[in-house]
Parts: C-alpha cells; structure tokens; sequence
C-alpha cells in the first residue's frame, strides 16, 4: 500500500487566514497519525495579488503553529518547483495533450459575449455556464480569428450525460452531474493554467494520495475528477472539512475580529494553545479531556472524527485555551515568552531597571490573570506606572477612618524579602486595628494603584519595594489631604 501523501496549497496573496491554517493543521495531523507525508506548495497564479512577502508569513505562520513538512517550497524535494509560476511548462504541455486528444479546445470569445451569454442564462431563471460556442469551430475558423490577433484560452469539454461520484471520507457519498457545469477555461490566454486545472496536475505530479481541503472546494471537485479521467490519473481520496463560522453562525469575516494567524501571534497567544483549540475546530477526540498536547493530538486524530456540520469559532473559548497554557508555563519560561511584548511597551526602560527579584514577583504576580501575552501592558501601568484614579476609588478614600489605616501601614511597613510578609503584615494590620481585611486591603489599594481591584498588593508592595510604597502613599496622602 502506498505511503499517504497530502498537501497544503495556499495562494500567497493575504496572510494565512485561520480557515487555511485549520486545513494545513488538518492535513499535518493525518500525515503524522499515518506516519506519511506533507507537502507545502505555493498557488501563485494570481499574478495581480500573490506576493513573495505573503509566501514568506505563511511559512513562518505554519512553522510558528508547530507544524513542519518533507517536501515543498522552503524545503525542496524531488518534486522541485513547487511554486505554480515555476511550473508553467507543465501545464502547458498536459492542456495541449488534452486538446489533442479531443477533450479540450481553444476558445476566441471575448468576455464582453461571455457575459452577454450569462446574462442571458440568468434571466432565463438558468445556472450561468459557458454553452459551448467555440466547441466547433473549424481549424479554418480558428485560423482566421488568430490572424485577427485574438489570443484563445483553452476550455475543457464537459462530457454530456455524466454522473461523477465521490465517497468523501468525510461527508460520504456526494454525486454531481456533468450537466450542471459548463465547459470551462483550464488555460487562460496569458498562458497561466486555472486552478482547477492546475491542481490536479501537481497532484498527481507529487504523488498526492488524499486532498484533505475545506468544504468550499467541494464545488471545484467534478471538474477535477473530469480532468483526471480524462488524463487517464488516478483520481486521489477526497476529504472535505467543514466551514469555520462565527458565532453568529456567518463565515469567518473581519467583523468577528481577528482572522488570520499573525494577529493572534502578535496579540500573544501561545502557538500550543491555537494548535490545540484549531484541532478542536471540527474534530472530536475520544474521551472528554480539551488540553491536549500535540503528540496527544496526532496519536487520535482520524478523518472519521472530524465532523460533517460548521465549526463555530468561539474566541471565548480560545482566551480559556491560552489563558490555561499561560499557567503552565513556569516562572522563566513566562518570563522569556513575554520579553517580546514587554519591549514594545513605553515602561520597557522601567521594566529592566527591575532587580531579578522584582522581575520574579512581577511575573508571579501575573502568572495566572494573563489571557493574552499583550495583557502584559496592562499590568506593567500599573506596576511602573503613575496611578489613575477611578471615580470608585476616590469615593473609597474618602471613607471614615481611610487616614487612620494609611498612617499605621507606613508607620510600621517592615522592611521584607518576599511578597508573603508583606501579605502577613496587611493581615497584622486588621487585628491591630481591629477592622476586617478588606477595610485594609481596600484603602491601601485604591491610594497605592488609583483601582478598585486587580493585582494582589503583597506582590504590587514587592516589586516596588518599601521606599517607592511609601512615595506613592505619601503622594496619594497629599492629593487627597489623607495626613
């Protein structure tokens, strides 16, 4: 039995969309659990929009998800080149195989009689589809509209009366009939092929053995299947993947936030948990644990669980995801995966001018409130930046015996080493005083950060250290006449 072969195909002319790393993360996924094989290549024959910059954040985006492949556009192989503007010889000579053979023809219409035929199918309440015009027209004819300097595609003959069928290993058993497709263009005039003529042909070319692609193509497959029957190929598995909608059940769009795998990298989500949620994006594992490393990942994943019906992007349920591998990292790990966000921020200097001890708290501190590596920022404004006071934290600090609790904290603030004898000095204080905890917490916290609410105060007290503390109460003190 063959070894399986599968591949991702995607046109560099945006950045990878997380429909299309969904697909690759699918056909990566069956290629390990098979112990076969994956192949990246690049359909760049949309001349106007592919650019060499969008080829590379693709790969970096796919390499970044954790995914890597045998064969392909940054690697090589025996299938070289693998971008579709490099391979133009080869379509050129199958499609020319094709016409000889009677299954395809040249075409001299022009677009403005194309879309007058369209037209007129559409107000006949018929499918648009080409009829046929060119189908016989004589080598004479074909002559004289070459001399009048029109320039033919090539169309592929659409055999009458056919019925195609597919066992899809995912949506099962799919039937199309040859007479709802017209015949249609494999080679454009410029001389670059049409995607669906040119998939096929480096599918076979490469060996592919299932094409593992999102439901949208289902579409293009009867013209694919034409195409290898008529070549005489045979024809590889098919495995269509549902959509990914969002939660207003539409397709992933703009409007529901960020749709392409570089801006969850720059927001800071962690590559592991957008792999692990990705693969939950229409596939069931065994069992009901969601946590799952890769190696978990590959061991169960098969077509047959991957299921027929829409997935539903639910960014709620990806913050759970991140915000649960956030937690597992530890302290230095932490630390090491947030530089990048911590450099970009306007208290990066602050930052720095830390002790190692202070870094440690810091990050202690925010070990498990991080949703995203970019909420750092957020946290950072409050540890090294000037207080903001909220409405509700004014009102708190002019509360009845708010001055008693600042005087007694700075008055008898220990000198300390760990966030934890702070924590046992603010509980001190509600004794001393007799008072409940929150009476402290609360004042101590609305004067320090200007918030009702946040980051707990023994770490905010040990990474500022006991003089800073007692700088910011004093300035808090003054503003409020607090002395």
């Amino acid at each position: 039995m063959n070894r399986m072969k599968v591949r991702f195909a995607p046109s560099p002319t945006g950045p990878l969309h997380i429909g299309g790393a969904r697909s690759a993360l699918f056909n990566y996924l069956i290629a390990r659990h098979e112990q076969g094989q994956l192949v990246v290549r690049i359909e760049d024959t949309d001349l106007d929009r592919s650019r060499r910059e969008y080829e590379t954040e693709i790969i970096e985006s796919l390499r970044w998800l954790g995914m890597d492949w045998e064969e392909g556009i940054d690697k090589g192989g025996e299938n070289d080149p693998y971008r579709q503007t490099e391979r133009l010889e080869m379509y050129q000579a199958y499609a020319q195989q094709l016409v000889e053979s009677g299954h395809a023809y040249y075409c001299f219409c022009s677009e403005e009689e194309l879309e007058k035929e369209r037209l007129q199918l559409i107000e006949k309440g018929e499918t648009p589809r080409y009829l046929g015009r060119c189908r016989s027209l004589s080598p004479a004819m074909q002559e004289e509209k070459s001399k009048a300097g029109i320039i033919p595609t090539i169309r592929f003959k659409v055999p009458e009366n056919q019925v195609y069928v597919v066992n899809d290993l995912v949506r099962g058993q799919v039937t199309f009939e040859s007479e709802t497709v017209g015949d249609f263009i494999i080679m454009k005039s410029d001389g670059i092929p049409t995607y669906n003529f040119a998939v096929v042909i480096d599918d076979v070319l490469m060996g592919i053995t299932h094409v593992v692609r999102a439901e949208e193509h289902l579409t293009n497959t009867p013209r694919q299947l034409m195409i290898y029957e008529a070549l005489r190929f045979k024809r590889p598995e098919f495995a269509h993947i549902s959509l990914i909608l969002g939660n207003d059940r539409q397709k992933m769009s703009k409007r529901h936030g960020a749709t392409s795998v570089i801006q969850y990298r720059e927001k800071g989500y962690l590559p592991e948990a957008l792999f692990n949620f990705l693969a939950l994006l229409g596939w069931a594992p065994p069992g009901e644990e969601e946590i799952l490393s890769q190696e978990q990942i590959i061991t169960a994943f098969t077509l047959d669980r991957v299921s027929r019906s829409p997935a539903v992007f639910d960014i709620d349920k990806l913050n759970w995801f991140n915000q649960q591998y956030i937690k597992r990292l530890d302290i230095e790990e932490l630390h090491t995966r947030l530089k990048p966000f911590i450099e970009k921020s306007p208290l990066a200097s602050r930052f720095e001018a830390l002790g190692n001890r202070e870094h440690t708290f810091l990050m202690e501190a925010v070990h498990d409130r991080l949703v995203c590596l970019e909420d750092i920022n957020e946290y950072l404004s409050v540890f090294l930046g000037e207080p903001v006071y909220e409405p509700e934290a004014v009102e708190v600090l002019n509360q009845e015996g708010v001055s008693e609790v600042l005087k007694y904290f700075a008055a008898n603030l220990p000198e300390f080493e760990q966030p934890d004898e702070i924590k046992a000095y603010l509980k001190a204080i509600g004794k001393e005083l007799k008072i409940k905890p929150r009476e402290v917490f609360m004042p101590l916290r609305c004067a320090l950060t200007g918030q009702m609410h946040g980051v707990d105060l023994h770490y905010l007290i040990g990474v500022w250290g006991k003089a800073d503390t007692l700088k910011r109460l004093q300035a808090a003190q003054n503003k409020f006449n607090l002395d």
